[in-house]
């Protein structure tokens, strides 16, 4: 980390208040971040996806910055879409949770998606949430009613402060379902009595299991305190998850929640919000397996984090094609930058992300890096700084894939190259020096030996395609 970056002030707009808000503690300090994470009753679609990368970005960013990030994104693994899927499938609700949790850290593992430092389950967190209703109820702000326990809105005065809403709004829908004794039909469960069959765990009031929103609010300040820096999620989370976890955790600690509130656009399909509610999804994990995992990850990021965000097959292509123009650049300089960052570019690109995760600017000084970069080179001169820059500006964007190196194929190169003439360099020249004599073979209408090397290649997964600009490569 430079000085220079030390020195910007960073702005994060905080839903609460609807305001651009200076976020700019201490280098060094703990930052903690909690992220509401997937309730696990199936897959992932790419919706999930956007907002794991977005939030991952912000962390990059405050790691780069130099900041002491503690990252908290929790599982939902009990909830009635559980029990459902595992009242359809005939399996136990943990046999779901546990398939479905593995395939979200597969789906953002191939994001390049760093792990959480913390992942709690909220069935592994039952007795702090216990812990936090009973001093709900016993402040005045929960009520025991036939075995369940419901939060008094009313009695929180800052109720609505996040999502703008006032009580009369919200009263002007709400409404009583059968079988629950609230005394207001504002209020919402924190405990639910066991119904037969649903697991539960024992409690004051009844056998039973939390509300989805309690679990939140206790597990975020059993890990980060009463009071801690950036709580973020999606959109559709704002009302009535968020708020109710705020009225939950204030109510019962006196003091400030969370203090930016952070929330992710949605990814549409044809115009409609991705749900699997509504069935209206793309599959992450058939997403990232269609198309380079980290282009995925591009499309997502070349959106500002709080716009909703168009899916559709030609801005997938369109990533691909971005990001190989960001590769091609790296492989034309192997090995590390052996000189400074260019300070000019550093200072451009930390300003853009600094401006609320401003993640198109970002990448507008990367590739505008990638470009002075080539044009150096073309001149003979020394890229070095360029590549400094770019390599810190791909690592907090999350771009670096592991196998950019290609040093899996590392044998499997060098036994085609030694069949063409190319025996020596690291996987990336020699497959370089492969595709021009490929291309040399080409051009001299040698068609046995241009198809063998394409067709040996091939064999390896990695595509050559011949466009305007030259031939490129990708692995895929």
């Amino acid at each position: 980390m430079s000085s220079l970056i030390a020195l910007l002030v960073m702005k994060l707009f905080n839903t609460l208040g609807r305001t651009l808000t200076d976020f700019d503690p201490p280098i060094g300090s703990p930052v903690g971040i909690y992220v509401c994470g997937p309730t696990v009753q199936t897959k992932p679609h790419v919706g999930h996806g956007r907002a794991a990368v977005a939030f991952d970005v912000l962390r990059r960013y405050l790691l780069w910055r130099g900041f002491d990030v503690t990252y908290v994104q929790n599982i939902t693994d009990v909830d009635d879409k559980i029990i459902n899927a595992s009242i359809e499938q005939g399996v136990p609700t943990d046999e779901v949770a546990a398939a479905a949790a593995a395939a979200f850290r597969q789906g953002y593992e191939a994001l390049g998606v760093m792990a959480p430092d913390l992942e709690p389950k909220a069935t592994e967190h039952v007795p702090a949430m216990i812990t936090m209703i009973d001093q709900l109820i016993t402040k005045g702000h929960a009520y025991e009613s036939g075995g369940d326990v419901y939060f008094r809105v009313r009695s929180f005065p800052g109720y609505g402060k996040l999502s703008g809403r006032n009580i009369d709004e919200l009263l002007s829908g709400a409404r009583i379902e059968p079988g629950e004794l609230k005394e207001d039909p504002l209020d919402f469960a924190l405990w639910k009595s066991a119904k037969p069959g649903e697991p539960s765990w024992p409690s004051p009031w009844s056998d039973g299991r939390p509300g989805w929103h309690i679990e939140c609010s206790a597990m975020a300040r059993e890990y980060l305190g009463d009071s801690f820096a950036i709580h973020a999620g999606g959109t559709d989370l704002v009302f009535p998850h968020h708020e109710n976890e705020i009225a939950q955790a204030e109510a019962a600690t006196g003091t400030r929640f969370a203090q930016i509130w952070l929330h992710n656009g949605m990814v549409n399909l044809s115009g409609e919000k991705m749900a699997k509610s509504t069935g209206h999804v793309i599959d992450l994990l058939g997403a990232v397996k269609r198309w380079d995992p980290i282009a995925v990850r591009l499309f997502y990021l070349r959106t500002h984090y709080r716009k909703p965000v168009d899916f559709s097959e030609e801005a997938l292509d369109d990533a691909e094609a971005s990001l190989e123009r960001l590769r091609a650049f790296r492989r034309r300089t192997p090995g590390e930058a052996t000189v400074p960052a260019a300070p000019d570019l550093i200072e451009r690109f930390s300003e853009a992300l600094g401006d609320d995760l401003d993640a198109a600017g970002g990448l507008a000084v990367l590739f505008d890096t990638v470009r002075d970069g080539n044009r150096a080179l073309d001149a003979g001169e020394d890229p070095g700084r360029y590549v400094a820059a770019y390599d810190e500006m791909m690592d907090v964007f999350g771009l670096v894939a592991h196998n950019d190196n290609l040093d899996d194929l590392r044998a499997d190169i060098a036994e085609i190259g030694t069949r063409f003439g190319v025996t020596t360099g690291e996987p990336v020249a020699m497959l370089d020096a492969l595709v021009r004599a490929r291309n040399e073979a080409r051009d001299s209408h040698e068609w046995a030996t241009s198809d063998a090397i394409r067709d040996g290649l091939a064999q390896l997964d990695i595509t050559l395609e011949d466009t305007a600009d030259g031939t490129r490569w990708y692995r895929g």
